[in-house]
């Protein structure tokens, strides 16, 4: 095998070695590995291409919790009036109702902590401060011994959010003058505004990975030329050609 054919041949060869790492690691770059990412954190949702966290920033559009105005704009008063049932055993609800265990909850949204008159409340209780807004009673039903540590009420909680809002609703209605229901234009606005800011952040983040997958193209491209370049340049002079300023030596 002469030379030049030796060395078309080993050109050939790296070239399309080259070649072959240059996709490789412009689709690893673009298509990373699940495996390598396993650990990584569920996006809210997934945008092509963000998978890895390519393009800068973090794409995941958290959802929003239900906000307490909400929550009472679509409570149920009587499926409240039925959870009542659970506390009846401790509290009356009617006007003018004697005290139980514990005291009568006839006007209780609105009322002063601890200041309902005609009922021996603990000194945690009756030295909290403050009125049953909606918001109070929301977090207090949820865990009144986080929400007034000391209190002698051995009620647990409940969890559920709709099953509080219910009974919130129902005890507003359990009064003289029941308290207007919070707005919830503010809490509706606040949710517009982040699922706006998150889109705005993924239409960014996508727009630097089509930059990023752009830039991988185009570095492919020049070093498929540079090694296209490198191969003419390792061709050799056809053996036994003569160079046209060579004389014969002999005129």
């Amino acid at each position: 095998m002469s030379g030049f054919t030796f060395n078309k041949i080993a050109g050939a060869v790296l070239a399309t070695l080259l070649f072959g790492f240059v996709i490789i690691e412009v689709s690893h770059r673009l298509y990373p590995n699940p495996r390598e990412t396993e650990h990584a954190e569920h996006m809210g949702y997934p945008v092509p291409g963000m998978e890895n966290g390519h393009g800068g920033g973090d794409t995941t559009v958290e959802v929003p919790e239900v906000s307490l105005p909400t929550l009472l704009a679509s409570a149920d008063a009587a499926a409240g009036a039925a959870q009542f049932r659970a506390c009846a055993s401790c509290h009356n609800d009617a006007p003018g109702a004697a005290n139980k265990v514990g005291p009568n909850l006839w006007g209780i949204v609105g009322s002063p902590i601890g200041g309902g008159e005609g009922f021996n409340y603990s000194g945690a209780m009756g030295n909290h401060g403050g009125s049953w807004t909606f918001e109070n009673l929301f977090a207090f039903l949820e865990a009144p011994s986080a929400f007034v540590p000391g209190t002698a009420m051995s009620y647990r909680g409940m969890r559920r959010e709709g099953d509080r809002a219910n009974l919130i609703a129902y005890l507003n209605q359990q009064s003289d003058s029941p308290l207007a229901l919070p707005a919830i234009t503010e809490a509706v606005g606040s949710a517009e505004e982040a699922v706006t800011e998150a889109a705005e952040d993924a239409a960014e983040a996508m727009a630097d990975t089509v930059g990023e997958a752009t830039d991988a193209a185009d570095a492919m491209e020049d070093t498929a030329e540079d090694a296209a370049e490198a191969m003419v340049d390792e061709v050799p002079a056809e053996e036994g050609a003569t160079d046209p300023e060579e004389g014969d030596g002999g005129h």
